[in-house]
């Protein structure tokens, strides 16, 4: 029993030893774990998951059994996938084992994928188990398996054209198949999203369509007149619907058909006055549609012939023209600006203000006297007549601008200048002589401008028997010269007129007409009167004008000016201006050489005070070409400069406006000087940038000539019996200036600095010697420049005459303090009451000071007098205080005492005040009273 027992223990031991042993047996790591060979993975941008192809999945054969037929197996770790390992460089992928039992896993990316920078990645693959043993060892590992990964795109870029600005040209009138072609690309990655699907043009109606390929035509013939250049905006899309990032700009620009012409001509030119030359055609060239030129010739015209007499000169009074050109003597005007002095202009029409220039207007029906004495012309001595005339068209009958003839009983003709039929006509009868023998009488020129209307400057030089005439600085001959007797000797005096002649009734002529009564006067008439513009009239005697003289009266101060550059001064010929300077001509056989010289011609208006306005211009072009004539036509370029308006002076006078002198002074030799501290400022107004945003007005001194001051009265004219103004002769002969007087005033006359005619006013003094009668005085002052263009102020000033009885023996006996005895040795002005005498020498003090002499010494008696009494009062308080009587009651009635008599000495002083307020008025008497409350 105990064998079997035995026996049966030992079966049952070896049994368990053998399970054992089994159990050990399927625990050792006998196979390597298998995956595919090769694997297709696809992943997109911005995902880290990878999509495999068969799937990632590792098998082990040491997988053991899961479960016996009699009793359940515990699992080993020698059949599970504990990981698969990567190799390659790089790599941005990593392999995750999902379940160790199944072999399962995935691939992942390890960053953000950038399908743009790779779009495909192959890397290698191997599965290792877990291995054998509590600590993993002699694991196994799988063959390595290639793995392709494909990074799948995501539209994120938007279309980007490959130039910032397109640009192209075309021609006008032609239909294009393709003007030019923008390009965009896509940064993605992918076929679909990096491809232009489509472009597309934002602007709207424009004669332009564009391709999906960026072709872009126009859709009708284009226009250089209707537009010279068209934008365009185009945008693009790509295959995934998105739109360019930035729209790109497209210029087209419409070239004309080839016309030869000018080109980069402005039309508008602006000059500001004062800036020198302007470029006039800084980047102008010619085009000439590349024909073989052989020689160009450009003429270049600047109309200037509505502004003032043919151009813009200075408009100072012609007699002052005429010294500053250097005909400084014997110069009479006879169509002068009206002024008190010189008035027989006074009812002529003018367009003054039109042009800045002094034109008298003569329409058929008008003509005037010139007064008796303003011109000696003896006809035996050489002389000239000078006149501006614009003038047509021409008429059958006689136009006479200036004529000479007997005043009354007769209508000899002595001299005369007159228009008939498109001529010039020059008539000079010669006085009786011993052989009354014929003799030259009429000079007969032929002249296209005495009737084209235009402005033009004629000089006659008579010098009998010779007569020679300049038209606009250029001499012209007679044509014919008849002959005729010396006149008849008579003592008929003669009658000077302008605009026709003076002659009786009795006259033949049928073609005459009456002026008015103001004009003609007594029984005659004027006849052949003269139709057009007249300006400037001026006869000279005794001397002729040279040409020099001639043709500083004739030159603009504007006008075109050129500059030849070296390089090509050779190359081209520049011709001569003409007398005004309006034109020029340029040759050349060198397109560019012409126009280099084109573009430095320019514009000069040399008067401070320009006249404002546009003067056009006008380019002529001729072109020739081998054995040609002319091959090709330019049409004309036209435009204009515009004269901006200068800054306009303003002329200010000012001083001392309201003064009083004695008397005596009055009647003393020298007078009494009107305009003592005159000042003539003129100043002008700009405006000035502060800053970006504002801007200051700014007045400005400038410094300029006069050419005329006026002095006239206000109120009754001048009485030559007892009363003059007068101005020393020789102060004005050393100026250069001249002065002509009449009852209402005097006038001074010349070009002069302002501080030369501050001068000479400061000089003119009133006299009258005769002022019983006589009050106050008022005379006004006028400055003007530019024969009126710019006037001053009227500066008027008030004198008063001073009347004392016996001015001498009062200031004798006068008791003069002191403090007071300045007074009769410093001048003294009163708010523009000058009561002191002019002359310090003289010994007869004026009655003002006398008046205030006798106040103050009566003021200062009645000072004494009041201190006096108070010291009486005084001196009764004591009295009454030794007494006994109530002292402090005394004491009260004395202080009243003394408050009484302070205003009895306030009272007198009223009456001081009084005294000055008698002989004192307006701003005067408030001087006077702050004097007196200083000495109350």
């Amino acid at each position: 029993m105990r064998f079997r027992e035995e026996k049966r223990f030992a079966s049952a031991v070896g049994l368990v030893l053998g399970l054992l042993c089994a159990v050990e047996a399927a625990k050792v790591n006998k196979h390597k774990p298998w995956i595919e060979t090769t694997y297709h993975g696809i992943v997109t941008e911005n995902d880290d998951r990878v999509i495999l192809d068969p799937p990632l999945i590792a098998l082990d054969k040491d997988a053991p059994l899961r479960y016996a037929e009699s009793f359940e197996v515990t699992l080993t770790k020698e059949g599970e996938i504990c990981g698969f390992r990567i190799h390659g460089q790089n790599v941005p992928f990593e392999a995750v084992v999902l379940d160790k039992s199944t072999g399962e896993g995935v691939i992942r990316a390890k960053d953000k994928l950038d399908c743009e920078l790779q779009k495909e990645h192959t890397f290698t693959i191997q599965a290792y188990d877990c291995g054998e043993g509590p600590d993993g060892a002699n694991m196994k590992k799988s063959h390595k398996a290639t793995v392709h990964i494909q990074v799948n795109d995501i539209n994120e870029y938007s279309p980007v054209f490959k130039e910032k600005t397109y640009k192209a040209t075309v021609i006008e009138g032609k239909k294009y198949d393709s003007i030019l072609k923008v390009e965009a690309v896509d940064a993605d990655c992918s076929f679909q999203y990096s491809q232009i699907c489509n472009y597309e043009i934002v602007t709207p109606d424009v004669p332009f369509t564009i391709d999906k390929d960026g072709f872009i035509k126009n859709t009708e013939k284009l226009s250089y007149g209707k537009e010279h250049m068209y934008k365009l905006t185009v945008t693009a899309y790509d295959c995934g619907k998105n739109r360019a990032s930035e729209d790109v700009l497209v210029k087209i620009s419409v070239k004309p058909t080839c016309k030869p012409s000018w080109q980069g001509f402005n039309k508008r030119i602006e000059y500001e006055p004062g800036t020198g030359s302007l470029a006039l055609f800084s980047s102008m060239h010619l085009e000439t549609c590349d024909m073989p030129v052989t020689s160009i010739r450009a003429s270049i015209e600047l109309e200037t012939n509505h502004i003032g007499k043919g151009c813009d000169r200075d408009t100072y009074s012609e007699k002052s023209l005429h010294k500053l050109c250097g005909a400084s003597s014997g110069t009479m005007e006879l169509l002068p600006t009206p002024s008190s002095s010189a008035n027989w202009t006074v009812g002529l029409p003018t367009d003054n203000g039109h042009d800045s220039d002094q034109v008298f207007e003569f329409n058929g029906t008008q003509a005037i006297k010139v007064p008796d004495g303003v011109v000696n012309t003896n006809m035996k001595e050489p002389f000239t007549i000078s006149v501006w005339m614009r003038h047509g068209p021409g008429a059958h009958e006689k136009e006479t601008i200036l004529c000479n003839s007997d005043k009354t009983d007769m209508n000899r003709h002595h001299y005369s200048l007159y228009v008939h039929n498109c001529r010039l006509i020059f008539l000079l009868r010669q006085d009786p002589a011993e052989a009354e023998n014929y003799k030259p009488a009429e000079f007969h020129w032929k002249l296209d401008q005495v009737c084209d209307k235009e402005w033009h400057h004629y000089v006659l030089n008579v010098e009998f028997p010779t007569v020679s005439l300049f038209v606009d600085g250029s001499t012209f001959e007679p044509f014919m010269v008849t002959e005729d007797y010396p006149l008849h000797a008579s003592k008929i005096e003669t009658q000077l007129t302008i605009g026709a002649c003076w002659q009786e009734n009795s006259g033949h002529d049928n073609d005459t007409e009456t002026v008015p009564e103001t004009a003609s006067g007594g029984s005659g008439r004027m006849a052949q009167f003269f139709r057009g513009n007249l300006a400037g009239l001026i006869i000279r005697s005794g001397k002729l004008e040279n040409k020099k003289v001639i043709d500083c009266l004739y030159t603009c101060k504007e006008g075109l000016d050129v500059q030849l550059p070296e390089e090509v001064a050779s190359a081209v010929k520049v011709r001569a201006f003409n007398p005004n300077q309006s034109s020029l001509t340029v040759e050349g056989d060198d397109i560019d050489a012409l126009d280099k010289v084109m573009q430095h011609i320019s514009y000069l208006n040399s008067r401070q005070f320009p006249t404002p306005g546009i003067r056009h211009l006008r380019i002529s072009t001729s072109v020739k070409c081998f054995n040609e004539d002319a091959c090709v036509m330019v049409p004309d370029a036209e435009g204009y400069v515009m004269v901006l308006q200068p800054e306009e002076p303003k002329i200010s006078l000012s001083g001392i406006d309201h003064f009083a002198r004695s008397a005596a002074e009055f009647e003393s030799q020298e007078g009494v000087t009107l305009f003592p501290e005159l000042r003539i400022v003129s100043t002008i107004t700009r405006e000035v940038e502060a800053d970006a945003e504002s801007e200051t007005v700014v007045s400005e001194e400038i410094m300029h000539n006069l050419d005329t001051c006026e002095v006239t009265v206000i109120g009754d004219e001048l009485d030559g019996d007892h009363e003059s103004l007068e101005v020393d002769q020789s102060q004005l002969q050393q100026r250069a200036l001249e002065m002509s007087s009449s009852n209402l005033g005097l006038i001074i006359i010349g070009v002069n600095t302002m501080a030369n005619y501050e001068q000479v006013l400061h000089l003119i003094r009133y006299k009258n010697w005769h002022t019983e009668a006589l009050f106050d005085r008022k005379f006004k002052l006028v400055c003007s420049e530019l024969n009126g263009r710019y006037i001053s102020n009227d500066f008027k000033v008030e004198v008063n005459v001073i009347h004392t009885a016996n001015p001498v023996e009062q200031a004798n006996a006068a008791v003069q303090p002191n403090f007071i005895n300045p007074v009769h040795h410093a001048s003294v002005d009163l708010t523009g009451h000058n009561l002191v005498n002019a002359h310090q020498s003289s010994v007869v003090p004026s009655a003002a000071t006398i008046v205030i002499v006798v106040c103050v010494s009566f003021l200062v008696f009645m000072i004494i007098l009041g201190v006096f009494r108070i010291r009486a009062a005084h001196q009764r308080t004591m009295r009454d205080q030794e007494s006994g009587k109530e002292n402090e009651m005394d004491w009260d009635d004395s202080a009243l005492t003394i408050t009484v008599n302070p205003m009895e000495h306030q009272e007198t002083s009223r009456e001081f005040w009084d005294c000055l307020w008698v002989d004192s008025h307006g701003s005067e008497k408030e001087e006077l009273h702050l004097l007196a409350q200083f000495l109350l």
